[in-house]
């Protein structure tokens, strides 16, 4: 290690190795134990960096120079260690640097691998990233039944498994399972897997469900070192088992990134290459791409992201002191639709408190809470909930056709159609049965808080409370605060929003919010192009080289055209300069049409699309519904793709800097934060305005750059 890591790493928090020498009953020998442990008191779990990986060799260095039976590496209570400290990779411009970090891994971990000592590792808790390949670099693994998470979290980062995972990790379960746990569960949500799973695609010999998990699994390496207990290694097939696992893992990239992640693909080159079982070749390949990747802008806008995830999320910005926040003993939900439904299962599952659904019927109710209760089955059947649990989950939901079941309610959500004298409606019979304490909050998805509160007695206790389908998934919720809403509601929306474990972000009432008008910004371009003239694919798949989640055909047919349509009407009254209302899109709404794409099941309906002027074919076998070509009334002004996406982050742009100087969200952070965990773009974009900053949009459209230079960029 050279002297400038200290300075590139100020704020690493040590991992210290500590070597022990132990006796143990039936060892010819004694046992060297290593733990890791970045400090008892500090609440942060360990990981690796230069003076981490320093720690590591000098505590082998000690294990080796006693010549022991057995060599065990352990980590402190409850963590075994997750991943390599990334905190210094923003102040990397020296590719040099980089190589050093990506090579000082290798060499680190390569020593338990080529051991001639038995080595082990006693995974007692998480193990993520550069941990899991620490233990993986070891001859054997036992694992805690009550260890935490266990993942390759990289590919999800814009990253990889870059200190022997992808080349020891296939070698060991297979190229298909390597594949599942390095790319497939990092790129869906980041999924974790539990010890049992774990075990059961071979990662651990052995799972161990004692509490006195370090002791046990000293004694099954006793067994081991001793020849009495056998370890059998699955059989790996580097033939046409390989090549399927490629395929599929190209097929995932291609799906999930669209290639916009340059280290997702070299997973993929990796995890073939780890077919010849080279350590020599593999490792050196993985150092090269690593130091290719700790450059690169892409990892960086992971970071940024990761950090917004993980820190300003729990800390939102404009949040008012917590002390403010009112108990809740008694929710209401105003509707007994899907959207209601999900609301209602949200809040009793997690405050556990009773929750009364109401509607215009009993027909209508019934089957709202008939709904809730068969979700309660299905995660009972899924063993997510105790019999116990499904019981008293159960009662505590009803369902009245009487707003009175409100009276003892302290906070009360609508989930109602969205027009704006519907809710208004609402709120004020509410505001008959409740209390003048109470919190009345609407999920409205567009609609202005100060309006739909303007016509009540008490309208400081309306706030914002904008959640995200499914709503048990995208954990965005958008608090926002009306012109009038005060500090004790606002509080306690920021406390139950925490309670359902939702990530909250304060936004002022503007037409919208945020996630909503974004979208429907970056939808009305791509929609005016096709109107203009550009053929339903070229405009569709403009985008791609960014690697979102879906296309903007695909996104309105998941958001439903009326719902998307009713939201632009919305925008356009507010602002009809950058808004603009499309009349196909009002016929392809009146036409009850919910898809553009449909599925190419036949020659015959896909010749029928192709020979309609604008029509064109979607990836993955779709073509344009030969329908809504013939109601949609094209121009002769196409757009070439490179046109259309330049328009549309224009115009992405252009929307986030009004957004900022309007006061909509504290700052740009808060936008990519809503932007990752509301509309689920990709980490290693960083949100957007990393992406609009570092591709020049953001200077040439607004004049200046969204964030600090350094930030989120190679350029520090």
């Amino acid at each position: 290690m050279t002297t400038d890591f200290a300075t590139l790493f100020p704020d690493e928090v040590v991992t210290k190795a500590f070597t022990r020498l132990v006796d143990v009953p039936g060892l010819a020998g004694k046992l060297a134990l290593i733990t890791i442990d970045n400090d008892h008191d500090h609440t942060r779990p360990s990981t690796f960096g230069p003076g981490g990986l320093a720690s590591l060799n000098n505590a082998l260095d000690e294990a080796f120079a006693a010549e022991p039976a057995a060599i065990a590496v352990t980590g402190k209570p409850f963590v075994f260690a997750v991943g390599a400290d990334l905190s210094g990779i923003g102040r990397i411009t020296e590719r040099e640097h980089a190589h050093q970090i990506a090579q000082a891994g290798h060499d680190v971990y390569r020593r338990l691998t080529e051991s001639r000592i038995p080595t082990f590792a006693f995974v007692n808790g998480a193990t993520l990233g550069g941990g899991l390949e620490l233990a993986l670099s070891c001859h054997y693994r036992t694992v805690s039944a009550n260890a935490g998470a266990i993942a390759f979290p990289e590919c999800f980062l814009g990253l990889f498994p870059g200190w022997g995972g992808t080349q020891l990790l296939p070698n060991l379960i297979g190229p298909d399972a390597a594949v599942t746990v390095t790319i497939e569960n990092a790129l869906s949500q980041n999924r974790m897997l539990n010890p049992t799973k774990a075990r059961q695609l071979g990662i651990f010999d052995e799972l161990l469900e004692s509490p006195d998990f370090l002791e046990e699994s000293v004694r099954w390496a006793v067994r081991v070192v001793n020849g009495e207990q056998a370890v059998t290694r699955r059989e790996i097939d580097r033939g046409k088992a390989w090549d399927d696992a490629v395929a599929r893992a190209k097929d995932i990239v291609e799906s999930r990134t669209q290639g916009a992640s340059p280290a997702v693909t070299k997973a993929v080159e990796l995890i073939e290459l780890a077919r010849g079982n080279d350590l020599d070749a593999g490792y050196a390949a993985e150092t090269e791409a690593l130091t290719d990747a700790l450059m690169s802008d892409e990892l960086r806008s992971g970071l940024y992201s990761f950090d917004l995830t993980q820190k300003r999320a729990k800390r939102p910005a404009g949040a008012p002191d917590k002390s403010l926040a009112r108990n809740v003993t008694k929710v209401g939900v105003v509707g007994a639709g899907l959207m209601a439904g999900q609301l209602a299962l949200l809040f009793v599952r997690r405050l556990e408190v009773p929750v009364v659904i109401t509607d215009v019927d009993q027909e209508r109710i019934d089957r709202g809470v008939g709904y809730i209760h068969g979700e309660i089955d299905k995660l009972a059947a899924k063993g997510r909930l105790s019999p116990d649990a499904v019981n008293r989950l159960k009662a505590l939901v009803t369902g009245s056709p009487d707003k009175k079941a409100f009276a003892d309610a302290d906070f009360v959500i609508e989930a109602v159609f969205e027009e704006m004298s519907v809710k208004q409606q609402v709120f004020a019979e509410l505001e008959e049965h409740v209390s003048p304490e109470a919190i009345l909050a609407t999920n409205t998805s567009s609609l202005s808080i100060t309006e739909m509160g303007s016509k009540l007695k008490n309208p400081e206790r309306v706030v914002g409370f904008h959640f995200f389908n499914p709503v048990a998934v995208l954990p965005l919720l958008e608090v926002v605060r009306g012109e009038q809403t005060d500090d004790a509601a606002l509080a306690t929306a920021f406390k139950i929003g925490k309670q359902l474990k939702k990530s909250c972000v304060l936004v002022k009432d503007a037409p919208a919010f945020v996630v909503n008008r974004l979208l429907t910004r970056f939808m009305g371009e791509v929609i005016a192009a096709i109107d203009e003239g550009t053929p339903f694919d070229v405009a569709d798949n403009a985008l791609e080289p960014l690697g979102l989640p879906m296309t903007p055909m695909v996104l309105l047919q998941l958001v439903g055209p009326a719902v998307a349509q009713h939201v632009n009407e919305t925008m356009h009254a507010a602002y009809p300069d950058r808004f603009g209302l499309s009349g196909n899109m009002q016929r392809f709404v009146d036409a009850r049409k919910t898809a553009v794409w449909i599925t190419d099941e036949s020659k015959e309906s896909a010749e029928r699309s192709a020979s309609v002027e604008g029509g064109g074919r979607a990836s993955g076998g779709q073509v344009v519904d030969p329908e809504v070509a013939a109601l949609w009334a094209q121009g002769d002004k196409p757009s070439t793709s490179e046109q259309v996406r330049e328009r549309a982050l224009n115009a992405l742009a252009e929307e986030i800097r009004i957004m900022l100087d309007e006061g909509v969200v504290a700052e740009a952070q808060d936008i990519d934060l809503c932007m990752l965990l509301g509309a689920g773009w990709p980490f290693w974009l960083g949100g957007i305005t990393p992406y609009l900053d570092r591709a020049g949009i953001a200077e040439k459209v607004t004049g200046k750059r969204f964030l600090a230079p350094g930030v989120a960029s190679v350029q520090a």
